[in-house]
C-alpha cells in the first residue's frame, strides 16, 4: 500500500514477524488491509488491548492497553481511571483504515477487545462470551460438541448466539445483547449456562482450578468481568501458523474441524461473513437480579 494512500509512516516492512509461515510484517499490512471491510466493525467503539510482537511471534511479545508514546493526534482514545493501576489508561480505539494500519505497523499482531463500547456503557456489557477451551487430551472436537450443546440451550432461551475460533486451541461463543446489564449479572448468567451444560456433558467443566483433571472441556464465564477482553474477529493470533479468530457458520461446527485451516492466508479468501449483522442485534437477557 502506498504511504501516500494513509497517514501511517510505515517501518521495517521485510522484519519477519511469522517466521515458520515466512510472512513480515508487509504481509501482516497487507492481511489488514483485506480483511478491514470485516474487522473493522467488530472495532467500531471499543476499547482495545493489545499484544504486540516487534520482533515476531518466536520472540517474547508484551500487552499493551495504555496508547504507546508518540500516538498519532489523529488515533481515537478513550480515557479511563483504573482502580487497579491507580492511574488513568488512555486506551485505542480502531474506527478507520489509518488506525488499522498504524497498529499493523505498531506489531500488535493481536487484537483484543472489551465486551462493552465506551460509549455510555463502559460498565456495561453489550456482549456476553462463553470461552471453550480444552484440555488435554480434550480435543477440538470435544470443544465443537460443547459448543454445539451450548447452542441448543441459548436457542431454547431464545438468544441467538455466534461462533468463532478462538485462533488457538477452542471456541468462543458469543450473545450480542443491549447493554443494561452489569457485568455481575452477565457473568452469572453464564455461570448458570456453564452448570447446566456440566450436567448434560461430563466433560465440561465451568470451574476454575489451577490443577484441572485431564481431558476436561473448560467453559470460563469469568471472562465476563469487567476488564476482561476476548480475541476480536478477524484477529490475527500469535501462533506459528498465523491463525485468525474465525467467524463460523454454525454449519461448519462438524467433527474434524482444524482452527489452525483459518490462517491469515486462508480467511481473506473467504467471502462470506457469517456475523454480519452482528452489530445489530441486542438481545434481552433473563438474569438473577439479586
Amino acid at each position: 500500500m502506498s504511504e501516500k494512500l494513509t497517514k501511517v509512516g510505515f517501518t521495517n516492512l521485510s522484519k519477519v514477524l511469522y517466521p515458520a509461515v515466512k510472512a513480515t510484517k508487509a504481509r501482516v499490512v497487507e492481511y489488514y488491509i483485506k480483511i478491514a471491510p470485516k474487522l473493522l466493525p467488530a472495532l467500531a467503539d471499543r476499547p482495545l488491548v493489545l499484544t504486540r510482537f516487534p520482533e515476531g511471534v518466536e520472540k517474547e511479545g508484551f500487552y499493551e492497553k495504555n496508547a504507546p508514546q508518540g500516538t498519532p493526534e489523529w488515533v481515537r482514545t478513550f480515557t479511563r481511571y483504573s482502580e487497579t493501576a491507580k492511574r488513568s489508561i488512555h486506551y485505542i480505539m480502531c474506527n478507520d483504515l489509518d488506525t488499522l494500519l498504524w497498529l499493523a505497523n505498531l506489531a500488535a499482531l493481536e487484537i483484543h477487545v472489551t465486551l462493552s463500547s465506551a460509549e455510555d456503557a463502559f460498565l456495561k456489557p453489550d456482549l456476553v462470551l462463553f470461552d471453550i477451551d480444552p484440555k488435554p487430551p480434550a480435543t477440538f472436537d470435544d470443544v465443537i460438541e460443547v459448543a454445539l450443546q451450548l447452542k441448543l440451550e441459548l436457542d431454547a432461551l431464545g438468544l441467538k448466539s455466534f461462533a468463532k475460533t478462538s485462533g488457538k486451541k477452542g471456541l468462543h461463543v458469543v450473545i450480542p445483547i443491549v447493554p443494561r446489564y452489569t457485568f455481575l449479572e452477565t457473568r452469572t448468567f453464564a455461570r448458570e449456562i456453564g452448570r447446566k451444560l456440566e450436567k448434560q456433558l461430563p466433560v465440561v467443566t465451568s470451574e476454575f482450578s489451577r490443577q484441572p483433571r485431564p481431558g476436561v472441556v473448560f467453559m470460563d464465564y469469568l471472562q465476563n468481568s469487567h476488564g476482561k477482553t476476548m480475541a476480536c474477529p478477524y484477529s490475527l493470533r500469535a501462533t506459528p501458523q498465523a491463525t485468525v479468530s474465525t467467524p463460523l457458520e454454525w454449519s461448519q461446527l462438524k467433527k474434524g474441524l482444524k482452527p489452525e485451516d483459518f490462517n491469515m492466508f486462508s480467511v481473506v479468501l473467504i467471502k462470506e461473513d457469517p456475523w454480519e449483522g452482528f452489530s445489530d442485534i441486542k438481545q434481552k437477557l433473563e438474569v438473577n437480579q439479586k
